[in-house]
């Protein structure tokens, strides 16, 4: 999946590691961290040097409970950080539910736009994406962040996400927009509930059906605490190590989203090593 920008190609032949960025006051695992933009583009750059294969940087955070931002203070937290990383040999994602930051992070040069309301949020959305040459993330939530974790609700949570990503490819390739162009993401923690989370984890290969690679990010996620003991958000590295492993195994068409891309790396790159050496379909015995 070849990159406007960058003069790099996304190969889903193996697994890849997305650093997440957050630009904001409030997010759940980093918020009011990096409020600086020279701060924010050397924690990219360390990113990339870490292994990361995309740097994914949002401007609103979309934690459970969190309020839509004013899309111009969304444009002026990120557009500052964009400009930075012209050289950044990561690919560079745009995570946004508004067309206004959407046009600004392409006028910037960015790869990717990262909507996690699979551009439905935002009427524009759909149009802006579909003029771009960029590959676009179309990532399942139920509801909107504010309410999304009040009462999450379904007949049957995998195919319920699987039903609602297909519809929403459809709805991309009537606009103009390549199935090629498109990566789909679950949501884990948007709009569910601990069971469906790990309904969704369980049977993530089923997604490989609709011909698209997946992005799955579990870093720091509620759910890790819950299967723990409820261990405080920077004290889930082993959880989110052993989700990451565990999406892995379930197809290398993917790339796992994380705030600690050092140490997800060697997860990620022998999880690359053991499917190149699995034998061929034809040669196996199971």
């Amino acid at each position: 999946m070849p990159l406007p920008r960058n003069t790099r190609t996304l190969r889903f032949d193996q697994p890849m590691v997305m650093g997440i960025l957050n630009m904001t006051p409030d997010s759940f695992s980093d918020g009011g961290r990096l409020t600086d933009a020279d701060a924010a583009a050397e924690a990219a750059w360390h990113m990339a040097e870490a292994g990361a294969a995309l740097v994914d940087i949002g401007g609103e955070s979309t934690r459970p409970g969190a309020k839509p931002v004013w899309e111009q203070d969304e444009i002026d937290r990120v557009a500052p950080v964009l400009e930075r990383l012209g050289a950044l040999s990561a690919g560079v994602s745009l995570d946004t539910r508004k067309a206004a930051v959407m046009r600004a992070g392409l006028k910037a040069g960015v790869d990717i736009l990262n909507d996690v309301s699979a551009l439905t949020w935002d009427p524009e959305s759909l149009a802006v994406a579909a003029a771009s040459p960029c590959p676009i993330v179309l990532m399942h939530a139920q509801g909107s962040p504010e309410t999304m974790q009040d009462a999450p609700a379904y007949a049957d949570a995998l195919l319920d996400v699987y039903d609602w990503l297909e519809a929403r490819v459809l709805a991309c390739e009537a606009a103009g927009i390549a199935r090629a162009r498109l990566i789909l993401d679950p949501g884990v923690g948007f709009g569910k509930a601990l069971r469906h989370n790990l309904d969704v984890l369980n049977g993530l290969s089923l997604f490989h059906a609709l011909g698209c690679p997946l992005l799955v990010g579990v870093s720091r996620k509620r759910f890790i605490g819950a299967l723990g003991r409820e261990e405080p958000v920077d004290k889930r590295l082993p959880g989110t190590l052993a989700a990451v492993v565990h999406c892995l195994a379930q197809g290398h068409r993917s790339c796992a989203c994380t705030t600690w891309p050092r140490p997800s790396r060697p997860c990620v790159s022998g999880r690359a090593c053991a499917m190149r050496r699995s034998p061929p379909d034809s040669l196996r015995n199971d």
